[in-house]
């Protein structure tokens, strides 16, 4: 048989890999605390469920429209529009299951196979993997990892090519948590214009912000950048609605109808159900996010104490998100229980079997350096893993 060899080049998701066998190991019994897939620990709030269940009562369990209900590109058309003053309409709107399927309709959209896309490092696992699936190259950039990952423009201007079509931007970041500011929002669009790119604009932690921080959008600065960007945003992490999934883009009407049209074929409709769920998640104030923001503030501030306090790691203050990014650069190279730790795969293997805590590797996201620790688990969690962690680290010679 001669099966794919596009598809044969993509790897799996490292961190769901990670979060399934922490699952398989609390199921058979383990005591696991598990650091892994960003996913909030809180319950979706009660007036979205009661919507999903009312909306299978009415008899709403058919075929939609491939874009989504009219309504609901209405009604997150007027979100949009409400938190960031993008003037847009329910025809700039397309409806996905998840934030994922978002991003691969948008690069589908964006690239033909020979296309550059960059990505700036650490990056979420997916980006590069979703760009060799629409048969383009993905491109790295490293970002300055002393000035908490900030973008270095140089960098940025010196791998754009012929063959660049577009970047992909993250903020607030997974996995560093870092938050673009205006000024690097406006020079990335002035770049972006010079060579005349397009932007996939990936802002589904936008809520998730600490210190003052402000989320500042690339669509924010004019009409040219709108016309130049496939917002993308989502319903899994401010809602807690990661299993519902439902994600959603905003961009220039013909580039939806493309994306409308792609996904008519690869898809259909995303789950009617969900649908109406969120409807009603975005067309009522989400007063239960407060409490979940400031909890995982205080959650935030307690890793950031435990890490930066123990030997031989140490992270950078996150300004969004729920995850941080831990320096494990003195660890590599030394050995625990003589097993040997040479990469961040290689620790966080070795500290799964010897301590029962699951992290994510750096090396998968592009900075083989770190761990990334998500603080959207409970305290208590948070508490036990690190006692463990400090144990794992204090005990490499």
């Amino acid at each position: 048989m001669r099966l794919s060899e596009k598809c044969q080049k993509i790897q799996g998701s490292v961190t769901l890999a990670i979060d399934a066998k922490a699952k398989k190991m609390r199921a058979d019994g383990m005591d696991v605390v598990s650091f892994g897939a960003g996913e909030p620990d809180f319950q979706t709030p009660k007036y979205i469920v009661e919507a999903a269940m009312n909306a299978i009562q009415d008899g709403q369990t058919k075929y939609t429209a491939a874009a989504g209900i009219p309504q609901l590109r209405e009604a997150v058309s007027k979100l949009v529009e409400k938190k960031m003053g993008y003037p847009c309409k329910a025809e700039n709107i397309v409806i996905n299951t998840g934030a994922k399927q978002s991003l691969l309709n948008a690069l589908q959209a964006v690239c033909d196979c020979g296309d550059e896309v960059i990505i700036f490092a650490p990056y979420w696992v997916s980006y590069p993997e979703m760009v060799k699936m629409v048969g383009a190259t993905p491109v790295f950039v490293k970002t300055q990892e002393e000035k908490n990952f900030a973008i270095d423009f140089d960098a940025f201007e010196n791998a754009i090519t012929e063959k660049t079509k577009a970047i992909i931007l993250n903020s607030p970041s997974n996995p560093s948590g870092a938050v673009l500011s205006d000024e690097e929002i406006r020079k990335i669009a002035d770049i972006v214009k010079k060579y005349d790119l397009m932007v996939v604009s990936d802002e589904i932690y936008d809520c998730l912000l600490y210190d003052g921080a402000k989320h500042f959008s690339i669509t924010q600065i004019d009409e040219e950048m709108r016309q130049r960007t496939i917002l993308i945003n989502g319903m899994s992490k401010a809602y807690a609605m990661t299993g519902w999934r439902m994600g959603y883009t905003v961009s220039d009407e013909k580039i939806a109808k493309i994306m409308t049209a792609w996904q008519s074929h690869a898809t259909g409709n995303p789950n009617t159900i969900t649908q109406y769920a969120t409807l009603a998640a975005v067309s009522q104030e989400n007063t239960e996010f407060p409490n979940m923001l400031k909890e995982f503030s205080a959650r935030r501030e307690y890793m950031l104490d435990r890490i930066n306090s123990t030997k031989n790691i140490s992270a950078q203050a996150p300004k969004g998100a729920f995850y941080v990014m831990v320096c494990i650069k003195d660890v590599i190279g030394k050995s625990y229980n003589g097993k040997k730790i040479n990469s961040s795969m290689d620790f966080a293997q070795i500290l799964l079997d010897e301590t029962m805590t699951a992290v994510v590797p750096g090396g998968p996201f592009g900075a083989d350096n770190y761990i990334r620790l998500s603080y959207a688990t409970s305290m208590e969690n948070i508490c036990k893993g690190l006692d463990r962690i400090k144990s794992f680290v204090e005990g490499v010679v």
